[in-house]
């Protein structure tokens, strides 16, 4: 078995070198993660320069780009065959709701779903990041089940842990993606010129959190597996749109 590894953290993060340390008895591991903490980058690619990838004394593999990069490139220009699973994470914080478009965690994962591999974002549900050892276990059990149980073509699951010890979990559960208020406004503050600079602000909180919802599964002690798909297309306005154009 060969897994790919990556993340938007950085080569460097905690969380790389537990999922790392988790699966390496389980078959052949590459990583290649960004350079830098690259955490909201979504899907992004870089077109507007060349690409490094470097090899670093730990033998995790870095590029000088986005967590879409590192796959895309490990996939098309590195790799002489496409990997079992594609694993992103583990991430330094929760992704879920409306968190999974701009995540680079989930982009990561899911530039390899759309290569036609299984794969899997994890997220620590947590930025103090306690009970990384949990969500390591969690992301082996879930890699030992793939390949115990195959499943048919491309999946792309997102993982959210909560951030308590392994046996204080109530287990997992397959949810759904809830929803968040909109964001905080923005931080507006003078750079040392005196000219205005501005900081996003941070997430709204959890407005669709019933139960069912990946939000409700972490604050409830259980693991949120939600299978994702990447299909953008509103299908229920499409008979509205078809008259309307006529």
């Amino acid at each position: 078995m060969h897994f790919l590894l990556s993340n938007d953290d950085g080569y460097f993060a905690p969380g790389l070198a537990a999922v790392a340390d988790a699966l390496h008895s389980l078959g052949e591991i590459t990583v290649v993660a960004p350079e830098q903490d690259r955490s909201g980058a979504s899907n992004s690619l870089t077109l507007d320069r060349p690409l490094s990838l470097k090899r670093a004394p730990s033998g995790f593999h870095y590029v000088n780009g986005t967590p879409t990069d590192c796959v895309h490139l490990a996939v098309t220009g590195m790799l002489a065959t496409l990997p079992d699973v594609v694993v992103s994470g583990i991430n330094n914080g929760p992704n879920m709701g409306d968190d999974t478009i701009y995540s680079g965690t989930v982009a990561a994962a899911t530039e390899g779903y759309l290569f036609g591999a299984p794969a899997i974002a994890v997220s620590l549900a947590a930025k103090s990041g306690k009970h990384l050892d949990t969500a390591a276990r969690v992301t082996r059990e879930l890699v030992e089940r793939m390949l115990r149980d195959p499943i048919r073509g491309a999946v792309l699951l997102n993982v959210n842990v909560p951030d308590i010890p392994y046996d204080q979990l109530k287990g997992m559960r397959v949810t759904r993606l809830g929803r968040r208020h909109k964001a905080e406004p923005v931080i507006k503050t003078e750079n040392p010129r005196g000219e205005p600079i501005y900081w996003i602000g941070p997430p709204g909180g959890a407005q669709d959190a019933v139960e069912g919802t990946d939000f409700w599964a972490v604050a409830n002690g259980y693991v949120s597996i939600t299978p994702l798909q990447i299909d953008l297309t509103a299908y229920a306005q499409q008979e509205f749109f078809t008259g309307w154009i006529a």
